[in-house]
């Protein structure tokens, strides 16, 4: 699923989403083990987990009878795509201000 860039950042908003989604982005991990490390209850941590697989951020897997969640490079891709576009912005007027600034000097 591809990552939806609005629904990302909005679900990254969230405190407790976004140390979820730290957390994974360490090593895949289920329900449980997640619910273990934050104050935050399993059914509350399952609700998390559904908004950031929504917005693209994660994916799960089955193996048994659990399921692991870990980061969607895809989504995170995404993610990164959209603001490196301000960051290649910023990047160029900052080389247009040092080299106009730098003409200034010149004359």
């Amino acid at each position: 699923m591809a990552a939806n860039v609005d629904e990302a950042i909005k679900a990254l908003g969230d405190p407790t989403r976004k140390a979820i989604f730290e957390l994974i982005a360490g090593a895949p991990m289920a329900v449980g083990t997640i619910a273990e490390r934050l104050p935050v209850s399993r059914p509350a941590v399952s609700q998390h987990l559904k908004v950031l697989k929504e917005a693209g951020l994660v994916v799960d897997r089955a193996a048994g009878t659990r399921r692991y969640y870990e980061v969607d490079p895809d989504g995170v891709e995404a993610v990164r795509s959209y603001f490196e576009r301000f960051w290649n912005t910023a990047l160029s007027a900052l080389r247009n201000a040092a080299e106009a600034a730098a003409d200034k000097e010149e004359r």
